[in-house]
């Protein structure tokens, strides 16, 4: 009898296993993204006026603290609204494979800044963030991973286009295309 228990319990686990990994991360916060967006399009403004390129980053910088705060704020709430885990599997893929690209930013963003090398960090934050979005939105809803793709063909522009125009494009990433996706996310996948 206790054979029967002991594999009627390995298939609820290869049950629930399954499941999980067939589910998708829904706990991306919409209206957060959104409010991410808005902070990014208040740097750019701010950041255009900026004297210096150390100053201009730090403009940057600080938006990037303020608006990831705002998102893993967000991202909780709507979890536990949902009465979602932050700790599943999905949850750990899509923070992973977010994590792994920004940290690699946080690092290049360091090392650009050594080298004085600033005009490059647009380019390398909006290829870097839509790696990081595509790769752990592999996990969650498809407008997410469309997001991602989306980022990295701004950062491709940035990489095109004269040093100059870098706000533009993050401007239009971080800002615009956060705002609008965050917009559809809270309709259509809830807060």
């Amino acid at each position: 009898m206790s054979s029967l228990g002991g594999q009627a319990a390995d298939n609820l686990r290869f049950i629930r296993q399954a499941m999980e990994r067939s589910a998708t991360f829904t706990a991306v916060p919409g209206a957060g993204g959104a409010v991410m967006g808005v902070v990014a399009l208040a740097a750019a403004a701010v950041a255009s006026r900026q004297a210096t390129a150390d100053r201009w980053l730090g403009v940057w910088l600080a938006a990037a603290v303020a608006a990831a705060a705002v998102g893993l704020v967000t991202m909780a709430r709507k979890a536990r609204q949902a009465g979602l885990s932050l700790s599943g599997a999905n949850a750990r893929r899509f923070a992973v494979g977010l994590a792994a690209p920004c940290v690699a930013g946080a690092a290049l963003t360091y090392a650009l800044w050594a080298t004085r090398t600033h005009s490059v960090m647009p380019a390398a934050w909006l290829l870097l963030y839509g790696a990081g979005v595509l790769t752990g939105g592999a996990f969650s809803v498809p407008a997410v991973r469309v997001m991602g793709a989306l980022f990295m063909v701004l950062g491709l522009a940035a990489v095109a286009t004269p040093p100059g125009w870098g706000n533009l494009w993050l401007g239009a990433g971080f800002g615009a295309l956060q705002v609008g996706f965050g917009i559809y996310i809270a309709r259509h996948h809830g807060g």
